[in-house]
């Protein structure tokens, strides 16, 4: 029981720490022996959405509904299924899925099937292709030393093409390692961390995060990181890319 009411909690108006000491969860439509616990959604200025799920019991499942918005998904724990129309793909930790707009999915599982989805309305190339889905296992994806730093590797799930207007990847930090310098750009960010722990700067304050926190940065929210402590610090995040604003 916290008996004065603290948390690392901070929601500002252009970005979020989410810390799990706050998770409420919510009941959502078609789930079923599973909890969902919405971390970003557009109630809080965000235009995208990011949720965690778990799988209460064997058999539970979570039903995502065909609409306009993509979908990305990342296993944080345990296994299951990923049931696509006529497409069944086996999950398990590290395994990650894309899900086009318009194409409802369910997730089914184990008791103890953790996953974490990040939701976006889809904004079609004009003239182009529409993505299809992707599934894949992160470490079957290399991890590419971010601007030449062996020690910031950066790992990129979905295919670098035009018809994505979505990106999801993974960032790895060996302890001491850090963003090269203050990013300030147009993409809007959700993110969630995996592993390690460290200190971001979201505008004008840094703090410390750590395994399971979440962060919201709202465009053009100034942003840094550095990886503290013994174990490096890994986390996974997605953002709106390839389209003109």
């Amino acid at each position: 029981m916290n008996l004065f009411g603290n948390t690392r909690t901070v929601v500002r108006a252009r970005h979020a720490l989410i810390a799990p000491d706050g998770h409420v969860p919510s009941a959502l439509p078609g789930w079923s022996s599973a909890t969902a616990t919405v971390l970003i959604s557009p109630a809080m200025g965000a235009d995208l959405s990011q949720l965690l799920g778990r799988i209460d019991a064997d058999g539970g499942v979570a039903v995502f509904l065909g609409d306009d918005c993509q979908h990305a998904l990342y296993v944080t724990e345990g296994s299951g299924m990923l049931l696509v129309e006529d497409l069944d793909k086996p999950l398990a930790e590290g395994t990650f899925a894309y899900i086009p707009a318009g194409r409802g999915f369910s997730v089914k599982g184990a008791a103890g099937l953790c996953f974490c989805v990040f939701r976006m309305r889809f904004q079609a190339l004009v003239g182009g292709e529409v993505p299809g889905i992707v599934t894949g296992r992160a470490d079957d994806v290399p991890g590419i030393p971010f601007l030449g730093n062996q020690k910031a590797t950066l790992q990129t799930l979905l295919p670098d093409e035009p018809c994505f207007d979505f990106a999801m990847n993974i960032f790895t930090y060996q302890p001491g390692a850090t963003l090269p310098f203050v990013e300030t750009h147009v993409m809007e960010h959700g993110l969630l961390m995996l592993e390690g722990q460290g200190v971001y700067r979201l505008e004008e304050t840094h703090y410390p995060v750590t395994a399971g926190d979440a962060i919201w940065m709202a465009p053009y929210c100034p942003q840094w990181f550095v990886a503290m402590g013994d174990v490096p610090a890994r986390y996974i995040y997605c953002k709106n890319v390839n389209r003109l604003p």
